[in-house]
């Protein structure tokens, strides 16, 4: 079975500067495929930045707009996939305008693969913003893989891994604003779903101050022993390491968690 070897752009790019932040991921995307990377996965809100306030209204863009297009000329230019997070906006058939906090998978060809709405908005910055999406499960293959996405908030419900791992994910891909103090998320959360669903588990960060949030970094690959195949420290970094998909298989026979579930019993939990 093959490997999918993945790049993290641990990275806030430039907030306001959707130009400067796709020169950027382009950048990122060539040495990412210089080493052998299939796919470059990106924070949450990367072509914007977070902390932008109404700036989120106005760089919102449709999932097909213009930025969509560049990054799948970037995608295709150098072959790797590309997971990368913006502010969504609706399309016309919506009557109320509404704003995402979305992520997007465009393939290596430069199709676009899946297109992801955060359903638990955090805080009340993004309540004040973003509209919350309602497809808890989006799905994409990828050289031999099932990918999932989910961002930031969403992977603290557990309910939310569980849903993925149920529907087959192999590697779930999380882009994420994650702020001090709540670093431990990376350090002990992060692997604990990657060990508990049978997945690898890749959460990519932010960095440094934007407003008056201060992003920690940490971005983390862990895989479904629990144990964490690579993560970034406290700057810039673009880190990488594989996706063994004969090695979850094997973990998968080993820790049957799902086999060995009683759904009869859960009934309470909603």
């Amino acid at each position: 079975m093959p490997s999918l070897h993945t790049a993290l752009l641990q990275s806030s790019g430039r907030p306001g500067d959707v130009a400067h932040n796709l020169r950027i991921l382009h950048d990122a995307a060539r040495e990412a495929a210089a080493t052998g990377a299939g796919l470059l996965v990106c924070p949450e809100l990367f072509l914007t930045g977070y902390a932008i306030g109404d700036g989120v209204r106005r760089l919102a863009e449709p999932a097909e707009g213009e930025s969509a297009r560049a990054v799948a000329r970037t995608a295709a230019e150098y072959g790797i996939a590309v997971l990368y997070g913006y502010p969504e906006r609706a399309g016309a058939d919506d009557p109320d305008g509404a704003v995402y906090n979305s992520a997007q998978l465009i393939g290596p060809e430069g199709a676009p693969l899946a297109n992801y709405r955060k359903t638990h908005l955090f805080g009340c910055f993004e309540r004040e913003w973003f509209t919350p999406g309602d497809q808890p499960v989006v799905q994409a293959e990828l050289s031999g893989a099932r990918i999932g996405v989910l961002i930031c908030y969403d992977v603290e419900f557990p309910e939310n891994v569980r849903a993925h791992a149920l529907a087959g994910t192999d590697l779930l891909l999380v882009p994420t604003a994650q702020m001090h103090p709540f670093q431990f998320v990376a350090e002990s959360v992060i692997p604990v779903r990657a060990f508990e669903n049978q997945m690898y588990v890749a959460y990519v960060n932010r960095v440094g101050e934007e407003g008056e949030f201060e992003f920690v970094g940490l971005s983390t690959l862990a895989g479904p022993d629990g144990v964490v195949r690579t993560r970034a420290g406290r700057t810039e970094q673009l880190v990488r390491a594989d996706v063994d998909l004969a090695f979850l298989k094997e973990s998968r026979a080993d820790n049957p968690y799902l086999h060995d579930r009683r759904p009869e019993l859960y009934g309470p939990l909603t």
